[in-house]
């Protein structure tokens, strides 16, 4: 029973690395949500590489920072504060704003890149 115990405990105490990783993303996210007047995100798991953290500003900016473990990911959104939504849908992707370069990005992506010609606008 006592060894139980102390493995739940030991289970609990984040190892240094992963504390300096959380302290890291949390001043990321920190001076992410700084520069455009606030932030949300949500946490998305990408298996083995770890988890996403995308973050969405009040100002439509967005951008993301991957995060070693979901633990991690949690403990930096919320050390920095932020709101985290469940999923990325409704209100909360309805406040991400695209420009050109995503449009053309995109675009690009779903016919075939930017060897195609038409992936790049009208000529």
């Amino acid at each position: 029973m006592a060894d139980t115990k102390q493995a739940e405990q030991a289970a609990q105490v984040p190892s240094k690395p992963a504390e300096r990783r959380t302290a890291k993303l949390a001043k990321q996210i920190g001076a992410f949500a700084g520069k455009h007047g606030g932030a949300e995100g949500q946490l998305a798991y990408i298996g083995q590489r770890g988890t996403r953290i995308v973050l969405v500003g009040d100002d439509g900016a967005w951008g993301d920072l991957v995060a070693p473990t979901y633990d991690v990911a949690k403990a930096a959104t919320e050390k920095a504060g932020i709101t985290v939504h469940e999923d990325f849908d409704g209100d909360f992707a309805a406040k991400v704003e695209t420009g050109p370069y995503e449009w053309k990005r995109m675009a690009g992506i779903q016919i075939g890149g930017s060897a195609n010609k038409s992936a790049n606008g009208p000529s």
